[in-house]
């Protein structure tokens, strides 16, 4: 029982697509590059760590960030070049400014913009009913609808 659990520990855990030659030796430089791989997307499969993604392109990503790390640069330089490179595209969990800012405050205003249409209608709908109520039929409108409903 215990090797079955075991096996199904070791299945559920993350599979990582890193091949060994990709490892840096110098173990602090290769858990930053992992650590930052983790915040890259794959640009080839759909919401995809660098890291998790089996793809070549995801592949010379691993290598091109590995590189970078090697020549000197901070985490924020080598995430720099990167999205220089290839573009904002490239990361799991973009900024929010610039053009993305509308992006990101464009929900909340649709949401806002509808919940005010959505009261007004119910304003003027309300407004509505009590005119169509004002106007109560006469005494001689309802006798000649009775005769109409008799016919």
């Amino acid at each position: 029982m215990k090797r079955i659990a075991l096996i199904l520990m070791l299945v559920a855990t993350p599979l990582f697509a890193v091949q060994p030659d990709e490892v840096l030796d110098d173990p602090e430089l290769e858990a930053r590059a992992r650590d930052i791989s983790t915040g890259l997307r794959c640009l080839v499969c759909r919401n995809e760590s660098i890291d998790e993604s089996n793809a070549e392109l995801a592949r010379d990503l691993r290598i091109l960030l590995r590189e970078r790390l090697v020549a000197g640069d901070t985490d924020k330089e080598a995430v720099a070049f990167i999205v220089d490179r290839y573009g904002e595209y490239v990361l799991l969990k973009p900024t929010a400014s610039g053009s993305n800012l509308l992006l990101w405050l464009a929900g909340p205003i649709m949401l806002l913009i509808a919940a005010g249409m959505g009261w007004s209608f119910l304003r003027n709908r309300a407004q509505n009913q009590d005119a169509v109520d004002a106007d109560v039929l006469s005494d001689a409108e309802k006798e000649r609808l009775r005769r109409i409903l008799e016919d």
